[in-house]
């Protein structure tokens, strides 16, 4: 590592202090950096991606060592989440001689120290699904997530071409699915807008779970932005979709989004729908062949590309988003067709989200279970999700 400068360390903690100090949880913490950089215009373009950077990884230790000061967290994040830091350099310089190890290295080094962080950075490991391996899930949020995309069925090989071309590494996950570097200059490659689209890789593998034959009538009834609706209808052209969500906002930007990838108008219909109360008077009588909920959830499987949420989540949110998610499913699986399907979908890793809510569907409504899983992300570095595919037998 490069001599460390003490005046420019100091320099990256004070703006690392002056963000932590601004930021009041209201928002996503990407949003409020964009606008703390925009309202500190003399901070350079190294200044801003340190201060993102120790931010970030400030935010990756969880809830680990709560009673330490700012500053002493920050050192032990960085040791953690780097291999080289200018912060440990100067304030702990004789752990540098560990900071290339592995992470269990550094960890066992930690506990050495009277520093204990595996069993602490996610809290709430008694309320994960059992699929999911608690001390890995934990540590795996000291890692960034990969940046994935997903190419058109039509337009991978452009895409790999321009990849290649302005020479951004990558690795090819599946037939349209790419993994890239975090912070990859998409925007700077020509020639390929509207032909991806930035799609988290089990996000891209819960297409697995649809069974789709002939021109079916599906209902994506929470699309928010619309990313599941696009890759259904580039997998599925023949879809007679509807598209709805709670927000006008929401389905102007998903117009958008559509609109920028090229699907036209015509091959989808949207209506604004509050799921939460009766829907009898929007949809009436209409029937669908196949409903995707991709439900409201505490979005804990995603916490990786957005660790501030560890700090700021409480354990009784978890009921607050079941009990939302068993109302919202009480007023769409009415108009599934018989012999219908039902694709349940949370990006959460709570079993109270996930595995319960579909025993509830199963009691509830006498739907019979052909899969359901969840799709372990943090292992391939990418978010982890929960799927489930239900059939209306009655």
């Amino acid at each position: 590592m490069a001599e460390v400068n003490p005046r420019r360390v100091e320099l990256y903690v004070r703006n690392f202090e002056r963000a932590l100090e601004e930021y009041t949880a209201e928002e996503p913490f990407a949003r409020f950096l964009t606008r703390f950089f925009k309202e500190n215009k003399q901070m350079g373009s190294s200044d801003r991606r340190m201060t993102s950077r120790l931010c970030y990884n400030f935010f990756r230790l969880g809830q680990a060592i709560p009673t330490a000061e700012p500053m002493q967290r920050l050192i032990v994040a960085e040791f953690l989440c780097e291999s080289s830091s200018p912060i440990v350099s100067l304030y702990e310089p004789e752990w540098q001689t560990v900071s290339g190890e592995s992470l269990e290295t550094k960890i066992t080094f930690l506990q050495g120290l009277g520093i204990e962080v595996s069993q602490t950075i996610f809290p709430y490991t008694e309320n994960l699904s059992a699929t999911i391996e608690p001390t890995y899930f934990s540590l795996s949020h000291l890692i960034q997530p990969d940046l994935f995309i997903r190419a058109k069925k039509a337009e991978v090989e452009q895409v790999e071409r321009a990849l290649l071309k302005h020479k951004i590494s990558f690795l090819r996950e599946s037939d349209t699915g790419f993994r890239l570097a975090n912070g990859s200059r998409l925007q700077d490659v020509r020639g390929i807008k509207g032909r991806y689209e930035v799609q988290d890789l089990s996000s891209q593998e819960t297409i697995n779970a649809f069974q789709i034959s002939g021109k079916e009538s599906w209902w994506d009834a929470c699309a928010a932005s619309g990313g599941k609706s696009l890759m259904l209808l580039d997998m599925y052209p023949q879809l007679d979709l509807l598209v709805s969500d709670i927000r006008l906002s929401i389905l102007r930007n998903l117009n958008e989004r559509f609109e920028e990838a090229g699907v036209k108008t015509m091959a989808y219909r949207q209506k604004i729908i509050d799921l939460t109360g009766d829907v009898s008077a929007i949809l009436g009588s209409e029937q669908f062949d196949g409903i995707l909920l991709d439900a409201p959830c505490s979005g804990s499987g995603t916490w990786g590309r957005t660790p501030e949420m560890i700090q700021q989540f409480s354990v009784g949110k978890i009921k607050h988003f079941a009990d939302l998610q068993k109302k919202i499913a009480r007023n769409v699986v009415p108009y599934l067709k018989r012999n219908g399907t039902l694709i349940y979908i949370t990006c959460s890793v709570f079993s109270d989200e996930n595995e319960a809510v579909v025993a509830y569907l199963e009691k509830t409504f006498g739907l019979v279970v052909e899969e359901s899983r969840t799709i372990n992300g943090y292992t391939k570095r990418a978010d982890s999700m929960f799927v489930a595919r239900l059939r209306k037998i009655n």
